[in-house]
């Protein structure tokens, strides 16, 4: 193997790890019902290795996180039916972030070899403005679940932002969201003591989705100030 195909290597490793997960349809065990069912012996599990399981979940959602494997809401929820804040919280942002680093990096590898020979004027023109609010434009994207969390992983690494802004933002930007539905998950085992059904809107509620927009315009106040003091 060649120099220039080594540095596609580790992107093409996780989509050849992406589609083997959907084409055995590993993915769909990471549903309510599953989770459901298997409640009381996960229960079990933990309470027998209060050691291994946290790092577990963490190599468990970190995994799904870098393959983009729907469930992760679900992951989450079972974070903090598993698990007593604030330890959930912080297994949850670290797991995430550890995953959406290794697909960060790995397509910013790849990329940027792309980016150098066909570097359009229009792209570039794109990539410094991000590059001046890589910050703010980040906190956005973590904020606000406008995208689907893998594109916003894929986003920074298109337009080459450095891996330590990167990696702060996405601890800052992902902590609201995880606080809220790791509290919801700490709700679960009443619900499945009761049958009752499980609901998102209970958890994104119009309530929370305004409290997350409204922390994702904070993050843009920078980029507004920037460009009013230029003109």
């Amino acid at each position: 193997m060649g120099p220039k195909m080594k540095k596609y290597l580790p992107i093409l490793t996780i989509l050849t790890l992406m589609l083997a997960v959907y084409f055995t349809g590993f993915y769909r065990a990471l549903d309510f019902d599953t989770l459901k069912y298997h409640h009381y012996e996960l229960i079990e599990y933990v309470n027998n290795n209060p050691i291994m399981t946290p790092f577990m979940f963490m190599g468990a959602y970190a995994a799904s996180t870098a393959l983009s494997i729907p469930g992760r809401l679900i992951l989450t929820l079972l974070g903090g039916f598993l698990f007593r804040q604030p330890l959930c919280t912080l297994y949850v942002v670290i797991g995430a972030t550890t995953g959406a680093t290794l697909l960060f990096l790995s397509a910013k590898i790849a990329i940027e070899s792309f980016f150098k020979k066909r570097s359009a004027p229009f792209l570039k023109k794109m990539e410094s403005g991000f590059k001046k609010n890589a910050v703010s434009y980040m906190l956005f994207l973590r904020f606000v679940p406008l995208i689907p969390f893998w594109l916003g992983n894929l986003i920074p690494a298109f337009f080459r932002v450095r891996l330590r802004s990167y990696i702060w933002t996405t601890l800052v930007g992902i902590t609201p969201s995880a606080i809220v539905f790791t509290q919801a998950g700490r709700g679960l085992g009443e619900i499945f003591e009761t049958s009752d059904d499980f609901s998102l809107a209970s958890v994104l509620n119009i309530e929370t989705k305004i409290a997350l927009f409204a922390l994702g315009i904070f993050a843009l106040i920078p980029v507004f100030v920037k460009k009013w003091r230029n003109r």
